[in-house]
């Protein structure tokens, strides 16, 4: 049995008034969630459901289904609330989910007519008043990993995302080393700011602080101030860090530079806060420095999906700026000749459509090394280091991170492969001119050698979004086709 299911039983009758769960309007304690739970797992398993994927918002009734769905052993797979319709099809089709849950069965028959799939009539469930509907779909049969409990889908580096299958053991596994490092503990309250969808979320935001019976505090997604694929109202962002009296958290590099200009700025700090883990992408240094001198407990991690969302990770009592954290007790590394990065524990079962992966180390893709304290660095993605054409390597996630810091820099792209010098694309801050973005690239030159510098860039005509193809979900630039949509112009500025 799931070592999460036996803990949250466990606390079901040790701690039973507990608040395990608690969204707008609707909480639940230990005892509550563990029938809620019984009651959506017995459903699921009265319709016959092969696997199921959850189109919902982030709340109670997301956690309820999640776990209900590790009760009655039908795989689940989330749908990323970024997807394109095209990509929805895709992972309904590729990994066979014959069944839909959601809360807004209208929309998503809407959905259904518009992907051309067939859906059965709506069956509803009231939980805690709630309604939960499923809707069975004709799909082919997919045979899923025998051990298969969740599909995650990763954007990746294409428009066709990649399904990455994982069993119930290596997730439970992975949560319980999180909350092994980080100290969680029952009185903790943990505030929910990314999608659960996103795995990270998923294992480090929901099954660790209820392995330790601590309380998930999961509010919808616009509530915390997010809104489409990148948008973010750090006031309301701001506001529900304090209002939930959270403990602790996960962001992504941009919630944390939000939130420490808005401090700067003069906002109120969430002085409750004991842990910010933050991972996803690099994060630059020089913006950990202005977190550090806020006193704001941030904690840098390095993760994939392929490893069940964490590998390393800061910690207190064990940080080190720069680092990407210390190794989780069940995973460990070993390192190829040119620095790229494998890693062994918590590994997943492998990719939907292709064969099982059955070794023993995994190639991240990420070149790094780990110091005699056995810290963890990054150095860059083995696919992105380009070399100059005087033979220098740059990473160019390293000069991103430190254009990304400049206040009227919203996002950026660099470029450089054999060529003399580097060019960027620049996504400026609404109301940002010319002279302040050169401003702003003559600073981060700065604290860059003379290799990486950025000699010449240009203004992007729109921000890098998911919508059009420039932007992943996990915040990353989709460099070739950033590079597609601005090559003739980026030429020119060698030209020039």
């Amino acid at each position: 049995m799931s070592s999460l299911l036996t803990a949250l039983k466990q606390f079901a009758e040790i701690t039973p008034h507990a608040v395990a769960i608690e969204g707008t309007g609707l909480s639940f304690t230990y005892a509550e969630l563990g029938e809620a739970v019984a009651t959506i797992a017995v459903f699921m398993n009265k319709h016959d459901i092969r696997a199921v994927t959850l189109l919902a918002d982030n709340g109670p009734v997301w956690c309820l289904v999640d776990l209900a769905c590790a009760q009655a052993e039908i795989p689940l797979i989330p749908m990323p609330h970024f997807f394109s319709p095209a990509q929805m099809r895709h992972l309904i089709m590729s990994a066979g989910a014959d069944g839909i849950l959601t809360e807004n069965p209208q929309q998503v028959l809407a959905l259904l007519e518009q992907l051309k799939l067939t859906g059965k009539p709506p069956v509803e469930l009231s939980v805690a008043g709630k309604s939960l509907s499923l809707i069975q779909l004709s799909v082919e049969k997919v045979v899923l990993p025998d051990n298969c409990a969740k599909v995650t889908f990763t954007s990746g580096s294409t428009g066709e995302p990649k399904g990455v299958c994982l069993s119930r053991q290596v997730m439970d596994t992975v949560a319980a080393s999180l909350a092994s490092v980080t100290g969680a503990k029952s009185c903790d309250r943990h505030l929910s700011l990314l999608p659960y969808a996103t795995l990270l979320e998923n294992i480090g935001g929901l099954y660790a602080p209820l392995l330790v019976g601590a309380t998930v505090v999961s509010p919808s997604l616009s509530a915390v101030g997010l809104s489409g694929s990148s948008g973010l109202d750090v006031q309301r962002f701001i506001g529900q860090l304090i209002q939930s009296q959270a403990t602790t958290c996960i962001m992504i590099p941009q919630m944390l530079h939000a939130l420490v200009a808005a401090i700067e700025a003069g906002a109120p700090k969430p002085v409750q806060l004991r842990l910010i883990a933050v991972g996803g992408a690099p994060v630059s240094p020089a913006l950990l420095e202005r977190a550090e001198k806020l006193a704001l407990p941030v904690f840098e991690g390095y993760g994939l999906s392929e490893a069940s969302s964490v590998v390393a990770v800061n910690r207190p009592g064990a940080c080190k700026q720069g680092s990407v954290g210390k190794l989780l007790p069940h995973a460990s590394v070993c390192f190829a000749e040119d620095g790229e990065i494998l890693v062994k524990g918590g590994l997943f079962s492998g990719y939907l459509g292709e064969k099982p992966f059955e070794g023993e180390y995994w190639p991240t893709g990420d070149v790094g090394h780990m110091d005699d304290d056995g810290f963890l660095y990054l150095s860059g993605r083995k696919k992105h280091i380009f070399i100059t054409a005087f033979g220098r390597n740059v990473s160019p996630e390293w000069v991103e991170r430190e254009l990304s810091i400049e206040p009227v820099i919203a996002q950026c792209c660099l470029f450089g492969e054999a060529r003399a010098f580097n060019v960027a694309v620049i996504v400026p801050v609404q109301g940002v001119d010319e002279a302040q973005i050169g401003k702003a690239i003559t600073e981060a030159n700065k604290r860059l050698p003379d290799y990486a510098q950025i000699s010449r860039w240009l203004i992007a005509d729109e921000p890098f979004t998911i919508a059009n193809g420039l932007w992943t979900g996990t915040g990353r630039p989709r460099r070739s086709h950033i590079f597609a949509a601005y090559e003739g112009r980026l030429n020119s500025l060698y030209q020039e």
